[in-house]
């Protein structure tokens, strides 16, 4: 006898019709009739997470990768808790994840009854951790529920939506609908700017002798126009998760250089006379809590009218979508630009300098972003943790040339580092990807390692060990009197760790053979694991802000 066609089987044919080609997530008792119908059909990658965390962080890094959606199944209850840190990052990255949980049966919904895995309030927790959190009431609402989700996930600004599914009505039956073979999501246009608007951005641009562009993650998907700008003449420096947009071996762009922790280039700005910040929040982790002075002619531009004056006040706001209002203003201001002759050569030198006068403040780390990303194909995706390595160096001169090339936790959050590598070393198909992490942040999700062990992707998986939490020392340096208090780990052996997964391991005990190792652990066919071990490199300086804050700053220097 031919089984019903429910909800759980729209589930695992929407997904494929609109795009999706693997899934993440983890099996329990409200999720089964889902799981179920996608492994009979066998048309999506299933990758098991060893958390929900963990899994949460994959198919966010999975979908900044291929650009597209990121999906992640839970459980209800605790399974759906499990996952909000990964939800959270998806917001902070503005990454597309559609989040499909169970629910207990509707009878059940709300009432506090004490069904296994109920929590009641689930909805409003993943709408305060989520871009949007929809509940499925009915059999027959499903196909629209979903298609709406997995659009406003992909629709400017994006961001990570979640869709409750109650176990009931996953095995509810429904008419195939009749609009699933022909799907188009309707995702959100990208919005025209004004023609006022641009026509202002472009008489203040004309009249620029020496303007750069900020580019942030809405401008990712705006090269082209980018480029047309800096064609023009301007100078370009990006957001931490904007970086990539240009690739950074282009000579007129600092990349993550973007002046915190560089005087010369916050010096530099004193120079530029107006600069068009494009699709970024100018974030005050960034910006050293807005402190750092840019230029006084600032001209905003985003999608998200709440944008105008929410950090730095500026001289226009232009409402629209990135590519858009580049094209527009690069229009407007063909034959009519004016920059100086000079500028070109004095960005290149200042850029030159700048980068010169930062590696030198990394102490036996200077050489670790040139020899690394030496050892990794152009096309290599580079993800890392918030570990120190990262803060100083990784995010702003470890060269980047392509946006989905670039993963990290934009929230700031400690042990991400494994899972992210793992979502974007399978979103890159055989495209190499690098993970660094600190030991303290592979602490939090080393349980994934096995994800790694058994899906085989070509993922290099880098821990910076240093036997504790090394940002930590140096905050508690610059703000506790040099008091140390819950910094120092005890972690697993980690050649043991990786003989117990089964992964070749690699060490690094001196910097200068940094390149040479990380090249050998890149040229294994699927995961490998490498050690840095930093206690006998020695240690990384503070970065900024605690570079010259507080009188135990020299002693961590040295």
């Amino acid at each position: 006898m031919n089984s019903p066609y429910t909800v759980a089987d729209l589930v695992a044919d929407i997904l494929p019709q609109i795009g999706v080609r693997t899934v993440f997530g983890i099996v329990s008792v409200h999720n089964i009739p889902m799981l179920d119908a996608i492994g009979r059909r066998n048309a999506l990658r299933y990758v098991m997470a060893r958390g929900e965390m963990g899994g949460a962080h994959m198919a966010d890094a999975y979908a900044r990768v291929v650009g597209h959606l990121g999906v992640l199944f839970t459980s209800t209850g605790p399974g759906m808790a499990n996952a909000i840190p990964g939800l959270v990052e998806a917001r902070f990255a503005g990454s597309p994840v559609l989040h499909i949980t169970g629910q207990t049966a509707t009878k059940h919904i709300d009432r506090d009854a004490g069904t296994v895995h109920d929590v009641p309030g689930q909805t409003a927790m993943l709408a305060a951790a989520c871009k949007a959190a929809y509940r499925v009431r009915s059999a027959n609402e499903a196909f629209g529920v979903l298609v709406r989700a997995a659009a406003e996930a992909l629709s400017a600004p994006r961001g990570p939506v979640s869709v409750e599914i109650p176990i009931d009505l996953q095995r509810a039956p429904i008419a195939r609908p009749a609009a699933l073979d022909g799907l188009v999501l309707p995702i959100a246009a990208p919005l025209p700017p004004s023609p006022a608007a641009l026509d202002a951005a472009a008489e203040i641009l004309a009249g620029a002798k020496r303007p750069m562009l900020w580019l942030g993650n809405g401008a990712k998907q705006a090269r082209d126009a980018a480029l047309r700008l800096m064609g023009l003449g301007f100078g370009a420096v990006s957001s931490w998760n904007g970086r990539g947009t240009i690739p950074e071996d282009h000579p007129m762009t600092l990349g993550g250089l973007h002046g915190n922790g560089s005087t010369r280039v916050q010096d530099f700005y004193g120079s530029v006379d107006a600069m068009l910040v494009v699709g970024s929040r100018l974030r005050g982790h960034e910006t050293g809590d807005f402190s750092m002075k840019l230029p006084k002619t600032l001209i905003h531009v985003d999608s998200d009218p709440a944008a105008d004056g929410r950090t730095y006040g500026n001289s226009l706001f232009v409402h629209g979508d990135a590519g858009l209002v580049m094209a527009g203003i690069a229009d407007r201001l063909a034959g009519r630009s004016g920059v100086d002759a000079g500028y070109a050569a004095d960005f290149a030198a200042m850029k030159s300098r700048a980068r010169e006068e930062y590696l030198a403040t990394l102490g036996p780390y200077a050489g670790f972003p040139d020899a690394i990303r030496a050892a990794l194909p152009r096309d290599g995706v580079f993800v890392r943790d918030i570990t120190i390595a990262n803060s100083t160096w990784g995010n702003r001169v470890f060269p980047i040339f392509d946006p989905k090339d670039s993963v990290y936790p934009v929230g700031a959050a400690i042990g991400p580092g494994l899972a992210l590598g793992l979502g974007a070393s399978i979103a890159a198909e055989g495209r190499k990807t690098l993970a660094m992490v600190g030991d303290g942040g592979f602490s939090l999700g080393m349980c994934e390692i096995f994800t790694a062990a058994q899906e085989k992707p070509d993922l290099v998986t880098m821990v910076m060990n240093d036997g504790g939490y090394g940002v930590i020392r140096h905050i508690q340096d610059a703000v506790a009197d040099g008091r140390q208090f819950g910094d120092n780990l005890l972690t697993p052996e980690l050649q043991g760790l990786a003989t117990l997964a089964g992964l070749p391991y690699f060490r690094v005990s001196s910097a200068e053979t940094v390149g040479e190792v990380v090249s050998q652990a890149v040229a294994v066919k699927g995961p490998a694991l490498v050690e840095v071990d930093m206690r006998a490199i020695g240690p990384v300086p503070p970065y900024a802000p605690y570079a010259t804050m507080g009188k135990h700053a020299e002693r961590a220097r040295q």
